[in-house]
Parts: structure tokens; sequence; C-alpha cells
């Protein structure tokens, strides 16, 4: 028998957190079995084809199981945590009549009743469901504990002394979530791994130490012995091989998709822009701009912005389904994000309605969650027109692949000092290259080549941005 009411039990399903997205992989359990959980309270960490996101648990109770462990890939609508919200204590069972006969072995899971006024499991999401039949689950039964209370201090108790005593048996390697990602892909079993940081802890290099190839003693040769066949073999030691899934799987299907359907054309174009990093350090000591992120990616976003207002048929998409041209109004412009989980392109919501302040404080967040790497997959969606600044990098321009989607993708080069003809003479000036991919479905070379020479004309001479801003 059951130690506590099917009633009182809920099912927490993987949430479908962005659109579009089937699946999910859990990185992270904050929360083991036997732990009190509140409502809004995080429980674990996911990471999606688009982004890593935690995800909060919508009531109140205990913990009573952990349907996947960590590393495990997940269909959304699927059950991965069990709450019991019947306060935790197991409910009184009478004892059975002599002639009952036994539990049958085994037995569908009641229906879970669906709370009325359930809260989403994130902000903008809810919880898809799902149109997949679970098989009947086996329900071994247990004997009811005298005090669930009790219990769970005893077993906190116990996971304290074999904590405190180095049992490592009994408890899952400490590592925190980077390293395990990083054991995870080099196909390192933590277990395995020696620690050698504070109390414990397993860092980046004990999993490097563990892949280290271990020399093997020389075979004796046999003069006169035929070499066998050779055989194919992997030294891991001199590769490694990395699973391509999450951000790194979706950015490849994407770009091999936007490549081999959008026809790419690509314009460039050099030009001096020792006015504009002028600008810039002028606008540094701006007390409006004070603490904000002021760099020459700034005013080239807003320069776009204004050549996309002095050219806005350039700022739309194809729709294949409908055979039609989709002209936006509004500019969700994308900056692309190079993170440790791969190339991220989140976009600045209405860019063409901020303020120089706004969009520069729109841009310091926006860097700032992406290194962090806690873009939410909303951020990245709809995006309209991207900038890539290849230039921080040393590179001086590229011919970038459209975000699928999205019309043209502006690639910044690095600003450097060149000899450049200024005024009849020839003078040190801050020179960069720009790089303008389209669709040349719905952009043609005209158009293309007038944003392109547009973007350049206000970084040339950024007083552009007054009289055509």
């Amino acid at each position: 028998m059951t130690t506590m009411t099917e009633a009182s039990v809920r099912e927490f399903k993987m949430p479908d957190v962005g659109e579009g997205l089937t699946e999910a992989e859990i990185l992270t359990w904050y929360v083991q079995p036997g732990d009190t959980v509140s409502d809004g309270q995080v429980v674990c960490e996911v990471e999606t084809a688009k982004a890593a996101v935690e995800l909060p648990i919508p009531y109140d109770g205990v913990v009573r199981e952990l349907r996947f462990p960590e590393g495990t890939t997940v269909d959304v609508g699927t059950a991965i945590i069990t709450v019991d919200v019947g306060g935790g204590a197991p409910a009184a069972q009478a004892p059975a009549p002599a002639a009952e006969a036994p539990a049958p072995a085994e037995q569908a899971p009641a229906e879970e009743p669906k709370p009325e006024g359930r809260k989403p499991v994130l902000v903008g999401y809810g919880v898809a469901e799902s149109s997949t039949k679970r098989r009947p689950r086996k329900v071994v039964p247990t004997a009811a504990p005298t005090a669930a209370e009790d219990t769970l201090k005893a077993a906190r108790a116990l996971q304290v002394e074999l904590n405190g005593h180095g049992a490592r048996a009994a408890e899952r390697p400490l590592a925190k979530p980077p390293v395990r990602k990083l054991a995870k892909d080099l196909g390192v079993d933590l277990a395995t791994v020696r620690p050698s940081g504070p109390d414990g802890i397993i860092t980046r290099e004990d999993v490097h130490a563990a892949v280290a190839p271990v020399p093997a003693p020389a075979a004796p040769v046999t003069v006169g012995t035929p070499a066998p066949a050779p055989v194919v073999t992997y030294d891991d030691g001199r590769e490694t091989r990395i699973p391509v899934k999450g951000v790194r799987k979706a950015t490849a299907q994407a770009m091999v998709g936007s490549a081999f359907t959008a026809p790419h054309v690509t314009e460039f174009v050099t030009v001096d822009v020792t006015r504009t990093m002028k600008l810039v350090e002028e606008l540094k000591q701006d007390k409006d701009l004070q603490g904000l992120r002021v760099n020459p990616l700034l005013l080239i976003a807003k320069a776009l912005l204004v050549a996309i207002r002095r050219n806005p048929d350039v700022n739309a998409s194809w729709d294949e389904a409908n055979q039609e041209i989709v002209r936006k109004h509004y500019v969700n412009l994308g900056i692309a994000a190079a993170t440790p989980r791969g190339l991220i392109v989140p976009n600045i919501k209405d860019a063409h309605r901020k303020t120089l302040p706004e969009l520069a404080e729109s841009l310091g967040e926006l860097v700032a969650t992406a290194r962090e790497g806690r873009t939410s997959p909303a951020a990245m969606q709809g995006g309209t027109v991207t900038i890539t600044n290849v230039g921080v990098f040393g590179v001086d321009t590229g011919t970038p692949i459209l975000n699928p989607g999205e019309s043209a993708i502006l690639a910044v080069g690095a600003i450097k000092l060149q000899p450049w003809v200024h005024k009849g003479k020839v003078k040190p000036r801050q020179v960069t290259t720009l790089a303008l991919s389209f669709d040349h479905r719905l952009v043609d070379g005209e158009l293309g080549s007038k944003v392109l020479a547009d973007v350049a004309a206000v970084l040339e001479q950024p007083k552009r941005l007054i009289t055509w801003g």
C-alpha cells in the first residue's frame, strides 16, 4: 500500500519554454526527494535548443520523486518531478482484513486532477498538454514511516554525516553545472574523477586530467612477423568528440536552412569612421549616458536604424507558404552574441522607438544577459534585422548568413588605423569595412546598396544622425 494518497500527488511536466520546441535537457536539479518546495521556487535548470532556463514549481509540497537524472533529454509534456501537496504527512492506513487479496503488482496511475487557478510555469508560457499515453508504472508497496517529519530530519542528518566523513558512494559527486556539462561533453563519469577543489569539489582541471591519455607500454617487435591489418581507432588523446545538441544543434540547422533557402547577396564598403570614434569618446562624458554601455556598436546600431527608416522596404520577410513579402513596421534589432553555449541572436524589441540612451541601456542588458547564459527564448524570437560584430575578434570583414526569417544582416569589421586620403592628403584615419548580406528574393541590389551606403554615410559623418534621424 502507498504511504500517501494519489490525490495529494501532483506531476510537474516539462513545459514548452519556447515556441516550437519539443524537448529539453535537464542540466541541474536544485532539489532532492524529501525536500520541501513552495510555489514559484526554482527546482531545476533545463537547456533547450535556444537557451538555458530555470523552471519554477507551481505549487507547495514535498518532493516525492525525480523522474529523470541530470543529462536526460525529456519531451515536452512529460512529467519530470512529482510533489506531495498534502503537507508531506502520510495518509493514515487502516489494517487490511485477513481475507483481503494482495494489491496488484501493476496498476495505472490515477488521473492527475487539475487544480483551479494553476499558475503558468514561466511568464508567457504554459504547460503544453501531452498527447502521449504513458505506460502503466509498477507500484511497489512500501511501509509507512512513523512520522514523515522525523524521517525527513533523519535523512538530512545522515546526508550531513556522510558529507562530513567523505562518503562519496551515497551522494553524487560535487561539481558546478559548467563542470558537469564539460564532463558530459567529454564523456567523463564524474564518479571516477578525483576532486582537487575545496570541500571535495571537482574542477575543470580534474575533468581534463581524467581524459588525459595513459601511455601504453611499447609492444615487442618480432623480426619476420607480418604486421597485422590496420584497425581504425580514435585516439582520445588527439581527438575530442562533442555531441551536437542544444544551442549548437539549433544554430547549425538554422544556418543550413537559411543558406540553402534564401539566395544571399553580400555587398561591402570600407569607410572612414574617425569622426564616429571621436563622438563615442564625447558621449562617454555625457551625463545622460553615464553608467551606460557607450561604444562604436551603439552608434553603428543607430546608423542602421536610420538607414532602415530611410529605406523601410528592407525591413521585411519572405512568407514561402503564402508567397508574400511581409513588410515590418517595427524593428526588432538582433545582436549576434558568442556565448559558452554557442552563437545566439537576442534582439532589442522596437529598437526604432528608442532614444540613444535607451538603446545604450538595452544593448548593455542584452550583452550582460547573454554572457551569463540567461537569455530567454522570447528574447531570441521575432527579430527583423541583425548586426554581427566580427571586428571584436580582429577580423576585417565576412559574409554573414541571414538569421532565419530576416531580410538583412550587417557585419562590422575591425576598426583600424590606416592610411586614408582625407581632404586631398594621405593621413592616418580610423577605418572599418562593413558587409551587408540580404535576401535577394525581396531586396534587390539597388535597395541593398542604398541601405549599406546610408549606414556608411552616417558613420563617416555622424552629424547626419541629427538631420536624418
